[in-house]
């Protein structure tokens, strides 16, 4: 199952209808962000289990009719035709459907904040998508209705939101990218695990990238390690093939001899390995001697 599919299970199973007002609001975003919606036809089409379970209890509470479900297939299909219905469900939002329509969101249905949340809780069914927090952090409402889509952005505004739109392929979209946004929108219209299950991806997402980025910064540092470790003992060497190291003070000649034992020891481990133990500053101003000295050789033929 997507997770797009488990918030909308978690929105029908959840939120019990209940209260008619909230009925006819929660119908009212699926109706504006359904298939078809017209004075002729009333279509939705989903592939949400919960969501079809839920369409008919929707509209008995809301309008008192039935909406049946037609077909058969991988998705259901939700078809009404009977005109006397229809220009009830219309009323009851202010539309006439006879004349010339251009939908648009009458908000004196969504005066109340649970009408609202009920509201964005119809249209995510019946038009929205979530991605997999796991991936990426983006929820989307879709409408083919320029108007509707542009007041569903202010009334997501009223409710605290800040969206952000786009028209895509013809279709208007309001979308979220703020995982925090996204959280605060689930949770307001009745998918509070849902929300949760965000945090915790994001809480897991960040400490793998904290884990990666110390790796990483492990890795330069043991390559920085073995980079300066292989130019020391290429110094030693040279020194060695000039004079021999017989010659080098008795400290830089230990700690010449301590490098070509321990080629890969980081400048703490090699402190430690000197008799006596010294400090990794000090055990660095010797290696860059032996440094010096080999670069004031003359150059090798």
């Amino acid at each position: 199952m997507s997770f797009s599919s488990k918030v909308k299970t978690e929105l029908c199973r959840e939120n019990p209808v209940q209260k008619k007002c909230c009925a006819r609001a929660e119908c009212y975003g699926v109706l504006l962000y359904c298939n078809t919606f017209s004075h002729r036809e009333i279509r939705i089409i989903t592939g949400s289990d919960s969501f079809a379970q839920r369409l008919p209890r929707l509209f008995k509470k809301a309008f008192g009719c039935s909406i049946e479900e037609q077909g058969e297939g991988s998705k259901h299909s939700f078809v009404m035709t009977d005109r006397a219905v229809i220009r009830q469900i219309f009323e009851s939002y202010g539309y006439t459907p006879d004349s010339a329509l251009q939908h648009h969101i009458n908000l004196a249905v969504l005066e109340d904040d649970c009408c609202r949340a009920a509201f964005v809780r119809g249209a995510f069914l019946a038009g929205g998508s979530i991605m997999d927090p796991a991936k990426r952090y983006h929820l989307e409402l879709v409408t083919d209705h320029a108007t509707v889509s542009r007041e569903a952005y202010s009334v997501l505004l009223e409710m605290g939101f800040a969206p952000k739109d786009i028209s895509r392929n013809g279709h208007q979209v309001i979308y979220f990218k703020n995982s925090e946004a996204i959280e605060d929108l689930l949770t307001t219209i009745g998918a509070p695990v849902s929300a949760m299950e965000i945090m915790q991806a994001k809480v897991e997402k960040n400490m793998r990238n904290a884990v990666n980025r110390r790796v990483n910064c492990d890795s330069a540092n043991a390559d920085k390690v073995v980079s300066a470790a292989q130019a020391q003992l290429e110094a030693i060497r040279r020194i060695d093939r000039a004079s021999g190291l017989g010659e080098l003070p008795p400290r830089l000649q230990e700690t010449a001899l301590l490098r070509i034992a321990n080629p890969e020891a980081s400048l703490a481990d090699l402190a430690l390995l000197a008799d006596p133990p010294v400090t990794k500053s000090c055990l660095s101003h010797r290696l860059r001697k032996l440094t010096e000295i080999a670069a004031a050789l003359p150059r090798e033929i």
